[in-house]
């Protein structure tokens, strides 16, 4: 693998996401990619982080995907992209939530469609969503009980209301925004979907709050109309996509989603 990517040996583990990623030299690289997903979105990410770090006015940019030796954008189930020294993990949810604002202008702009939407589900992230927007059926055995029980609980609160087009979007963005040395924002770890900017963002918002400490109060602005809709269907993905669905952490989901109730 590190072969592939002409980096060297001396590896070091990176904190953040599922504490799996290693810095190798120069770049990232990160286990356990699709090779489907990754030919599709890396060229438009590679794209624009070039168009982004090229403009005078430097408020949004890309972490560069980076192919290996033989033009491949994932290796033996690995991805690289460029490391940014000197930059740390942005917890601020104003930031954040900002800082998805502009990613989803911009890609708003270039990405007319997303292939991968109409595949069927290829994680169970994907699945997750899918049941959210009512695009897949929720099963008796496909996750823990817990989690199962609860999202129909949240299914049930779902309505018909629009929340506004489809595009592509990044569904894990809380975590995923660094800081450069110049205290720009980095945008890493894009997780691709064909959804509403206010389902990204009400993502975002539930995990920052869930898990970064952001204000509760926060969840108070997705009490009615579209952004509540938005909000359940955020709540219905975390809690089904939740790699750790013991009782306690659906719990923590219940108290955190209890204005929408």
């Amino acid at each position: 693998m590190l072969d592939l990517f002409a980096v060297p040996d001396d590896l070091h583990p990176l904190p953040g996401g599922q504490g799996a990623s290693v810095l190798a030299g120069d770049l990232v690289l990160s286990p356990g990619r699709d090779r489907l997903i990754a030919d599709e979105l890396s060229p438009i990410l590679a794209r624009r982080a070039v168009e982004l770090d090229t403009r005078p006015r430097r408020d949004l940019r890309i972490a560069m995907p980076i192919p290996a030796r033989d033009g491949s954008w994932v290796g033996d189930g690995w991805s690289a992209s460029r490391y940014e020294p000197g930059s740390r993990t942005c917890t601020d949810a104003a930031v954040v939530r900002a800082t998805g604002a502009l990613l989803h202008a911009e890609l708003a702009q270039v990405v007319r469609r997303w292939p991968l939407a109409t595949q069927p589900p290829r994680s169970r992230w994907d699945l997750a969503e899918r049941v959210a927007f009512g695009d897949a059926q929720l099963h008796d055995g496909e996750f823990a009980e817990p989690q199962t029980e609860f999202a129909r609980e949240l299914l049930d609160l779902c309505t018909d209301e629009p929340l506004g087009r489809n595009q592509l979007v990044h569904g894990d963005l809380a975590g995923n925004v660094l800081l450069d040395a110049d205290d720009v924002p980095v945008v890493i770890d894009f997780a691709p979907y064909w959804r509403p900017v206010s389902w990204s963002d009400a993502v975002t918002v539930l995990d920052l709050v869930m898990w970064s400490d952001a204000d509760p109060h926060l969840m108070y602005e997705w009490t009615g109309g579209p952004h509540r809709q938005a909000m359940l269907r955020a709540g219905i993905f975390r809690v089904l996509s939740d790699l750790e669905p013991d009782e306690e952490h659906v719990a923590r989901y219940r108290r955190t989603l209890e204005p929408l109730r």
